[in-house]
């Protein structure tokens, strides 16, 4: 099983080939693809290697499958026996990433591949 620790929009993430994730807005279009160059850390098969801060070499591509927003966060104040009340809500710009591949150094580490069936898998290439 191999893995990445990337950083992007703000956060720190462990993303897998095959999977989708939510994070903060990201500045690319809708059916785009994205290249995300801060990796700290990479997982192929327990042999891990770590950045100090970020793996030179290193990165992992997606493709942003569309733009959402998160559930809302009710945010309510009140100060009591003074008659004050702000009811506020908030959501948050989401973009949602499907990761392709992981790569170090120009050569494939995992990616995803689609079968017959539609199901999407993980190979690894230096097996």
């Amino acid at each position: 099983m191999s893995y990445a620790i990337i950083e992007a929009g703000g956060t720190q993430l462990k993303v897998e080939p095959g999977r989708f994730y939510d994070i903060n807005r990201l500045t690319a279009n809708e059916d785009g693809s994205y290249v995300i160059d801060k990796v700290l850390l990479i997982n192929n098969n327990d042999e891990i290697t770590v950045g100090q801060p970020f793996i030179e070499g290193a990165t992992v591509e997606g493709t942003i499958l569309e733009e959402r927003r998160g559930r809302k966060v009710i945010v309510y104040k009140m100060r009591p026996k003074k008659k004050t009340r702000k009811k506020r809500g908030h959501r948050q710009e989401l973009s949602r990433l499907m990761i392709n591949s992981i790569s170090l150094n120009g050569s494939v580490i995992a990616e995803t591949t689609s079968d017959t069936s539609g199901d999407t898998t993980t190979t690894n290439e230096e097996e």
